[in-house]
């Protein structure tokens, strides 16, 4: 009888499936999906000798040795049942495409590298309309937007691209970013230029879900409809192959508007920037993030106009309403952000405002009560009625102490401290106590 061949085979030594484990040989076989790099070493024995043996034995010849190594669903095996295998899926794709019109017929192509503008709130407010459609994922339809259904149809529509990329252009419509750097609205990308079948997927950076950093809010187009879920950075599998880009069309000033929990990117503007920035009179580019970032997650019924750099009773409103989302109630849902609420929407964490939601009204002055009539008519040099009406209403209301004349139709000195002491009376500071009234500060003096 001829001795049996053998051969050595290398798995991988960060694999403890039952196929590459300890105890190999005593533990059935079975495909466990990694590609097969050096490591510890076991024995195998040829198919072509184990029939050999069979027949030299005078038995039938032998069955197919091991299972094959192929490519894991997961980056946990079977015994870390902490994530389904479901979690990722094929991801097979298109091809770059033209947008698509009704019934599928291709729209006019678009010819070179075009990156129309658009903010990080917009980027992530397109990726999320896919998600509450539960867009079905298909390489071969495109749904009624144009764009194709799988991972980098996904991108192309979220990012705003005039035509359906694949993975292996996206990368020219961005610039490579490091880690740190992540943002909501960036992408994190695998191609796989030698089997782009293979493996190759895009997903869309929503947020880190914890302050190590080691896992992410995705957005991704993936069998069997678009989700948003948690992931281990970069992804379950061929992490060490994404790559982190930003897109090159988002526009300057409001980079950060949807800017990652923590994150540095931005100019550091993803942290927290203080109660002052927000309330009566605040008028800054946060403000402006803040609305952006609420009109993705539902608020957009909240505002007339904008969301824009100064703050108005929509920016409360919505506020509140995103905090009452959340459960929460008395001060804590005052629709003012703190870092809190801050923290959950630069993150895209928590509850969105819900379908329908219009929030406290704002209360009414008093029967009778004039409109405020505009911040240009209090201003140095400024000589009209609207100047002795809030003169009068702040001597009324305990805050003339600085008139000694007066008060009368000239704006001055006298009336802008009196101004700054009763918003200060409110417990504004800084910018929201100027000493020259807006919408709000007229409000409550004549309620």
């Amino acid at each position: 009888m001829e001795a049996p061949a053998f051969e050595d085979v290398d798995p991988g030594s960060d694999c403890d499936c039952p196929a590459c484990g300890p105890g190999l040989l005593n533990r059935p076989a079975v495909s466990c999906g990694r590609p097969v790099p050096p490591a510890g070493r076991v024995l195998a024995v040829l198919a072509t000798a184990a029939a050999a043996t069979g027949a030299a034995l005078g038995a039938a010849p032998a069955a197919a040795a091991a299972a094959p190594h192929t490519a894991h669903r997961s980056p946990y095996s079977p015994d870390r049942p902490a994530a389904p295998a479901e979690d990722e899926p094929d991801t097979p794709q298109g091809g770059k495409a033209p947008l698509h019109g009704p019934g599928g017929t291709p729209a006019q192509a678009v010819t070179g590298v075009k990156t129309p503008p658009t903010t990080r709130a917009e980027i992530i407010g397109r990726a999320k309309a896919w998600v509450a459609a539960r867009v079905p994922y298909s390489m071969g339809a495109y749904w009624s937007d144009g764009y194709r259904q799988d991972c980098s149809g996904f991108v192309s529509m979220a990012w705003g691209l005039p035509g359906n990329e694949w993975t292996g252009s996206l990368g020219q419509f961005g610039v490579r970013i490091g880690k740190g750097d992540l943002q909501p609205g960036d992408i994190l990308l695998f191609h796989n230029p030698a089997n782009p079948q293979k493996g190759s997927h895009v997903v869309i950076f929503g947020g880190w879900t914890d302050p190590t950093r080691t896992s992410y809010v995705a957005y991704e187009q993936t069998p069997p409809a678009t989700r948003r879920g948690s992931t281990p950075y970069a992804y379950w599998s061929h992490s060490g192959q994404y790559v982190p880009y930003r897109y090159k069309g988002v526009t300057a000033g409001t980079a950060g508007a949807e800017a990652g929990g923590g994150g540095a990117g931005g100019g550091g503007q993803a942290a927290y920037p203080g109660r002052s920035s927000f309330g009566p009179g605040a008028d800054n580019a946060y403000v402006t993030r803040l609305g952006q970032m609420l009109v993705a997650r539902g608020g957009a019924s909240f505002y007339r106009s904008g969301p824009g750099p100064r703050w108005g009773d929509a920016d409360r409103r919505a506020t509140e309403a995103f905090q009452l989302a959340q459960g929460w109630r008395g001060d804590d849902a005052d629709g003012v952000p703190g870092p809190r609420t801050w923290s959950l929407l630069v993150s895209g964490g928590g509850r969105d405002i819900a379908s329908g939601t219009t929030g406290t009204p704002d209360p009414s002055p008093d029967p009778g009560a004039p409109a405020f009539p505009g911040k240009a008519m209090f201003r140095p040099g400024a000589d009209n009625a609207h100047v002795t009406r809030l003169g009068r209403r702040l001597v009324e209301k305990g805050f003339g102490t600085h008139y000694t004349t007066g008060p009368g139709p000239r704006w001055g000195e006298a009336d802008r401290r009196n101004v700054e002491a009763f918003q200060r009376a409110q417990g504004w500071r800084g910018g929201a106590a100027d000493g020259y009234p807006g919408p709000e500060t007229w409000r409550r003096l004549f309620l």
